[in-house]
């Protein structure tokens, strides 16, 4: 189990130094809200790059910023960009974001995705509310990351994700007449996509959508104490669903198309939680 707080130490002392207020709400921004950044009332803007010890996002769309924004008088923090298992990267650095987010008194946390449907009543350009996340391929990982835990350490989990922000979140896309789906959101780490055996597998489980990331953000902010939910972009079917190829840029595409949507839904989130 490696010392967060002393590995990433010159990292949260740079970012605090440059804080300019105490944040309410950590948005992780995936595929499909690169930009929303944009839209809010920007107080400051940090390049990753200039972050002692933070990873370097390689992937189209993930821009590697972190903004302390404010809309509809909520203080936030937003990262634009994460990184992933895929890039080469270990537990201990995809989970940057939460470890930040906490070090700097956020309490909700709020992360998007796109991801593959697997769900058949889905179709390419929904957007899914998890109401339970499948990362049952990193469990050593997840280990090495939190520790062993007893019991009551194990009970923290049982509200993953937080059902009071998802009820926040599911008012929030009814007042905006939004049609949110809702689902399993099912983990793999990549670098490849799934096969469609692997694809029959997971929806034999009980996997509606498929991703590269969240689920470990997820269980370490619930183990910080963090209220966290989780919404996914469907941008494609998954392997075998359909008999189209998977492409990321059919994923960049269909983020592109739907993205005021989303938008429009985060930003009735913010102004409710």
């Amino acid at each position: 189990m490696v010392d967060l707080n002393f590995k990433y130490k010159s990292l949260i002392e740079f970012l605090k130094s440059e804080t300019p207020f105490k944040p309410e709400l950590s948005i992780i921004l995936g595929s499909g809200l690169g930009d929303f950044a944009e839209q809010l009332q920007i107080h400051k803007s940090i390049s990753t790059s200039d972050i002692p010890g933070y990873p370097v996002s390689t992937v189209v769309g993930h821009k590697g910023k972190i903004h302390f924004a404010e809309y509809e008088n909520k203080k936030l923090i937003l990262f634009q960009g994460r990184v992933h298992f895929y890039e080469g990267y270990n537990i201990n650095e995809c989970i940057i974001p939460v470890f930040i987010s906490h070090k700097l008194g956020v309490k909700n946390l709020l992360l998007t995705n796109a991801a593959g449907g697997i769900n058949k009543n889905f179709t390419p350009g929904d957007l899914m509310l998890a109401t339970s996340l499948n990362g049952i391929l990193i469990k050593k990982e997840l280990t090495d990351l939190i520790g062993l835990t007893n019991q009551t350490g194990k009970n923290n989990f049982i509200n993953l994700p937080d059902p009071d922000l998802n009820l926040i979140i599911i008012k929030s896309a009814d007042a905006e007449k939004i049609n949110l789906k809702e689902g399993v959101y099912w983990f793999t780490k990549g670098p490849t996509y799934e096969t469609p055996a692997e694809i029959k597998f997971f929806a034999k489980y009980g996997a509606d959508a498929v991703g590269m990331s969240t689920v470990h953000e997820a269980v370490y902010s619930s183990y910080l104490g963090m209220k966290t939910s989780a919404i996914s972009c469907i941008t494609n079917f998954a392997s075998g669903i359909s008999d189209q190829k998977l492409s990321h840029s059919e994923v960049t595409e269909t983020a592109d198309r739907v993205k005021n949507t989303f938008a429009r839904l985060v930003k009735a989130i913010i102004k409710a939680v």
